[in-house]
């Protein structure tokens, strides 16, 4: 898994007008190729009499899974462009569909290309661009005779915590994040002496500084 990698924190959608011409951005971060293409179906039938429905898609840890489609626009006017901005905005597990109600005056091919550049960079900002960070879960058990000075020592180091329990010791949920954690077993075992119990759990994605 990725320690970590840019994507869209949720669907969005956006409009624009270029020369009297709609063009809608829709975004849905995806995992699979199956959830991309039904994006895609499901704006085909919302927009079905638009004049083109215009996508692309970027899947994979090492962005394996790359579609396009002009859906009847000038080739390479329509589905490259979208699928540059993906690439560039270093974005990764993203379908983007640009929805073109044609307005009456051509736009050339130059026209186009910046169009539905335009309409995908609308559809990330509606999504909203975000960075995942792979975490993973450390359980810590300990006396409570520890937990003050424990806390005290997570919150100085900033840690990610989940929850804790409270039973006749204390369980905490460590979430260092996945490359470090290796280190942060050492760095806890260090700080308690050795009195505490200390096992892994999940590997977990959270978003980078929230």
């Amino acid at each position: 898994m990725l320690e970590r990698y840019r994507t869209v924190r949720n669907a969005g959608q956006k409009e624009i007008v270029i020369k009297k011409s709609r063009f809608i951005g829709h975004v849905r971060p995806v995992e699979h190729e199956e959830e991309a293409v039904a994006f895609i179906e499901e704006i085909k039938k919302l927009h079905w009499n638009a004049t083109h429905n215009c996508s692309a898609y970027m899947i994979g840890e090492r962005d394996e899974i790359q579609k396009q489609s002009d859906d009847g626009e000038p080739s390479g006017t329509a589905g490259k462009p979208i699928l540059e901005v993906i690439r560039n905005q270093g974005l990764k597990n993203v379908v983007i569909v640009v929805t073109r109600y044609f307005g009456g005056i051509m736009l050339g091919a130059g026209g186009l290309i910046r169009a539905y550049t335009d309409g995908a960079v609308a559809a990330i900002e509606a999504g909203e661009a975000i960075t995942r960070v792979l975490h993973r879960e450390v359980f810590v058990e300990l006396d409570y005779t520890w937990l003050g000075k424990v806390e005290n020592e997570l919150r100085n180091r900033g840690i990610r915590m989940g929850d804790t329990d409270f039973t006749d010791k204390v369980k905490l949920t460590c979430l260092p994040v996945d490359g470090e954690s290796e280190d942060f077993k050492l760095w806890m075992t260090d700080i308690t002496q050795g009195q505490s119990l200390i096992t892994e759990g999940n590997q977990l994605y959270f978003i980078e500084g929230e």
